[in-house]
């Protein structure tokens, strides 16, 4: 199929983890070859929670390449055509007080939390928000499974976010509970509907969106729900893919 056959009014944007691989696993062939059919049709965009590295780890190191838009950290680093686009940064956006009010808030609750494991680098510092995570991202995919079902039952991070948020109250910060271990923390309004700001000269007729965790309080909420999207929810990539034939072909 030839460049004219691209419908470049309508642009397909999709979460990463949970909607086009496994959580924090590589993508299969068979996915990036559905991604490579749908571009020809349409636009593609991807948006992630991550950064780019972890990114780059689960669609491959060309994935600027692939896709026609790349949102890592929710489009607060944001790339389009392969080339970097724009890149916010939260400490200049928090200011160094906040923000180490908010860091030492986050290790004085953690120290007092009693865990079957814990491991570590607790608080992640990326672009655009602050991951936290109670039982430390450098545990080994057998301890993320262990917490995660742990968390499922005793809440461990719903508890920590609602804290927060009464703590920390009117100082303007978000908070969303995504994937196994953690939590992102950011300023209002850079969750991922960030990235549909970016997009907005670019004059989409038509924008669908399709994400994991669109109830109320997961990364996909605000985005799946906003007006200037289509939102699908998905329940795993076979899912996304069905969704999409269903939809386009």
């Amino acid at each position: 199929m030839g460049d004219a056959a691209v419908d470049t009014s309508t642009l397909c944007l999709f979460d990463v983890d949970g909607t086009l691989t496994a959580a924090r696993q590589r993508v299969t062939p068979d996915m990036t070859e559905f991604l490579e059919k749908l571009r020809a049709r349409f636009r593609v965009g991807v948006v992630g929670g991550s950064d780019l590295n972890k990114i780059k780890e689960q669609l491959g190191d060309d994935v600027t390449q692939q896709v026609d838009y790349l949102f890592a950290e929710n489009g607060l680093v944001a790339y389009k055509n392969g080339e970097l686009l724009s890149v916010q940064s939260i400490q200049a956006h928090m200011g160094e007080e906040l923000l180490q009010d908010f860091i030492n808030f986050c290790l004085n609750y953690m120290a007092k939390i009693k865990l079957p494991r814990k491991r570590g680098t607790f608080i992640e510092f990326r672009n655009g928000m602050l991951n936290v995570s109670p039982i430390g991202r450098s545990c080994t995919q057998e301890e993320r499974k262990e917490f995660f079902e742990l968390d499922k039952k005793e809440k461990i991070r719903e508890k920590f976010v609602a804290t927060l948020k009464e703590e920390f109250k009117g100082k303007g910060l978000s908070f969303s509970i995504g994937g196994q271990i953690s939590f992102d923390v950011f300023p209002e309004g850079w969750d991922k509907r960030f990235c549909l700001g970016l997009i907005e000269k670019d004059n989409y007729s038509t924008i669908h969106f399709f994400g994991d965790k669109t109830k109320p309080g997961g990364n996909d909420y605000e985005i799946y729900t906003d007006p200037r999207t289509i939102g699908h929810e998905v329940s795993c990539p076979e899912d996304t893919k069905k969704i999409c034939q269903q939809l386009f072909f």
